[in-house]
């Protein structure tokens, strides 16, 4: 049996008849706006904070199982995105819950406005969801957003059209008649979100997660601009429904999404059959380009972060978890888009690896190769061609099997450590690169609030 839908419960007051009538006008608006006819009547209600916090608990549980959200917060602390143990869930609800002013649900088919938003700016609220519930009608946007799972990336692209044509149809509705956002040049569109240092729960909370919950709504618009700017308006710009973006950068570059370019498949290189038994994959998936530049932005200054993350190509990970001990171990393939831009790619990184592990020993640079130890095991980044490799906390062993598999030439020897206890006179005929004990150790998404 399917679990049930977070869906609301009844409101617990009854609905002014001001309000009602209101949602109807701008349902009606909304309808000619984006030229999206009305299918069918529309549940309409205002909302508690409580009411809606308990919903967004729900409908986080309902689209992520407690295994994707075990696998998402080890991940993001394996990039270095969040700090460890980081109360990641509780984090979400209560941002989500301070800017929240109106939702609509797909399962309930129902639109709500947080009954703490002012009249004044109740109408505006009403065209961004009211956007939602019209292309639900003609397009099942939960089942449509649903259809891009596994790939995370993608599914964030997917959020972002949603958001994005929402936010567009909300600045179409304010202007009142006088043109639509077709019209209008370059803008900012950080100047509709307000400023985050004024909202206390999404001013504390990581930088990543600030990020990843507005990049639908800032980057979402620029793109829905960009495609309602090359065709003949909000009739075309529907045909995303059958064509969606493949991934983030489709967003972020929105000419690549035009011109059909797409990321290419990579083939992970399997590091399961190398590990040991006790060695659990949590999760492989893709970073795609926002998800690069989010990791660059850790420790690399914004512009060389968002410059590099642009030479993105294609991406890979997997994440793995030891059951016995928990350490985490992360393979990560990430394909550039030249040669040039993987040897930039391979400076850059080799810097952020030093960054992110203050306890470093037997370094080891080579042109294209880097490695150091860690107290956990080792780190290793390579890059042939176009193409980049890292492993963080694994072993040299498993790292020249995953580039054997990926036809890889064999990389430098490992200098030799005349003082290490485990090292003979034979090694130096027959080096092994075993680390000892090493085993094989070891991405809004934030909920979108539609």
């Amino acid at each position: 049996m399917a679990p049930p839908t977070a869906s609301m419960p009844p409101p617990a007051s009854a609905q002014s008849a001001e309000f009602l009538q209101a949602a109807d006008e701008v349902m009606a608006e909304m309808s000619k706006l984006i030229s999206l006819p009305i299918l069918s009547p529309l549940k309409k209600s205002l909302r508690s904070r409580e009411e809606i916090r308990a919903y967004l608990l729900k409908k986080m549980k309902e689209d992520k199982d407690a295994d994707k959200r075990y696998a998402d917060q080890k991940t993001m602390e394996k990039f270095g995105l969040l700090p460890k143990d980081y109360p990641l869930e509780q984090t979400l609800v209560k941002v989500l819950t301070e800017q929240i002013a109106g939702l609509y649900d797909p399962d309930s088919q129902e639109f709500f406005i947080a009954d703490w938003t002012t009249p004044a700016d109740e109408r505006t609220v009403m065209s961004h969801e009211l956007t939602h519930a019209l292309q639900d009608q003609h397009f099942h946007i939960d089942k449509w957003s649903d259809a891009a799972k596994p790939n995370d990336d993608a599914e964030l692209a997917r959020d972002a059209v949603l958001e994005g044509s929402a936010m567009a149809a909300m600045v179409d509705y304010q202007l009142g008649g006088k043109g639509g956002i077709r019209d209008l040049g370059d803008f900012d569109p950080s100047i509709l979100m307000g400023d985050v240092d004024s909202s206390p729960e999404l001013s504390k909370a990581p930088k990543v997660l600030q990020d990843e919950l507005l990049f639908p709504y800032l980057a979402g618009i620029r793109f829905t601009q960009h495609v309602l700017k090359a065709s003949s308006g909000w009739p075309d710009f529907y045909k995303v429904f059958a064509r969606p973006p493949a991934s983030t950068q489709q967003i972020m570059h929105p000419e690549l999404y035009l011109q059909d370019v797409e990321p290419p498949k990579i083939k992970l290189p399997d590091a399961k059959r190398s590990l040991p038994a006790e060695w659990k994959k949590l999760d492989e998936n893709n970073m795609g380009e926002f998800g690069l530049q989010e990791i660059l932005k850790q420790y690399l200054a914004k512009d060389r972060a968002t410059q590099m993350a642009a030479s993105w190509s294609a991406d890979r990970y997997a994440m793995f978890e030891n059951q016995k001990d928990k350490r985490t171990l992360l393979v990560f393939q990430i394909r550039l888009a030249s040669d040039a831009a993987a040897a930039r790619f391979f400076g850059a990184y080799s810097e952020l690896l030093e960054l992110k592990y203050d306890q470093r020993t037997n370094l080891m640079r080579r042109p294209n190769f880097f490695s150091f130890d860690t107290p956990q095991d080792g780190v290793f980044l390579r890059c042939i061609g176009p193409d980049c490799l890292i492993l963080e906390s694994g072993s040299r062993t498993l790292f020249d099997r995953l580039t054997a598999e990926m036809g890889w030439p064999a990389g430098p020897a490992a200098p030799i450590n005349p003082n290490a206890p485990h090292v003979h006179e034979t090694l130096l005929r027959s080096p092994s690169y075993a680390v000892p004990g090493a085993g094989l150790p070891t991405r809004p998404t934030a909920l979108s609030a539609r």
